[in-house]
């Protein structure tokens, strides 16, 4: 009896042993035959940012030269402007004077240098030149003193180039003061020469 369980024991252990093995090595070869799970990337910030202009720029307008050809360059803006537009600019500078004086100092100078420059830049527009004085003196007296300091301004024009017909003066006198103060401060900015650009 003894005989026949112990083989019956010693071939269940065998099969026990040979299950164990085989499923063991089986488990295995199924862990390692399995493709492994992708990587979970997060994309980072600056990918987001950058993903969501592309996505704004999907609407926006495409480049057209049609576009430059109607706006054309700065130049030709400006070429366009009339007399009335470069007034409101003020590109020709004021010139200012000496007490009872129609002589031109030497910022005088320079500041028509640049005057004369602009106005041989743009020779299609006339300019009127006016003469003006502070407050002090008879009006009959500051009338010629303005008169005087603006024909000063167009004489020197001419010297620098520009054409004596496409310059005007005139003298206001004291009536167009730039300010109403009574004091020197006040005086040194009334002496002076203004410019008028005029449409041709």
């Amino acid at each position: 009896m003894i005989r026949r369980i112990l083989p019956a024991i010693a071939l269940s252990g065998l099969l026990l042993s040979f299950l164990t093995t085989g499923c063991a090595t089986r488990g295995t070869r199924l862990e390692t035959s399995a493709p492994p799970a992708p990587p979970v990337v997060e994309p980072a910030a600056a990918d987001s940012a950058g993903a969501a202009e592309a996505v704004e720029n999907l609407d926006a307008e495409p480049f057209r030269e049609d576009v430059l050809e109607v706006q054309g360059t700065d130049e030709a803006l400006e070429a366009g402007l009339d007399a009335a537009a470069w007034n409101e600019r003020g590109v020709l500078a004021t010139v200012h004077f000496g007490f009872d004086s129609a002589r031109l100092t030497d910022a005088a100078l320079a500041t028509l240098e640049a005057n004369a420059r602009w106005l041989r830049e743009h020779p299609r527009f006339r300019v009127i030149v006016e003469g003006h004085c502070d407050e002090r003196g008879t009006t009959e007296y500051n009338l010629n003193l303005g008169a005087r300091r603006a024909r000063a301004i167009r004489d020197h024009l001419v010297r620098l180039g520009i054409d004596a017909e496409r310059i005007e003066t005139i003298s206001y006198g004291e009536e167009r003061p730039v300010d109403p103060g009574h004091g020197e401060a006040a005086w040194a900015k009334n002496r002076r020469g203004e410019f008028r650009l005029v449409n041709p």
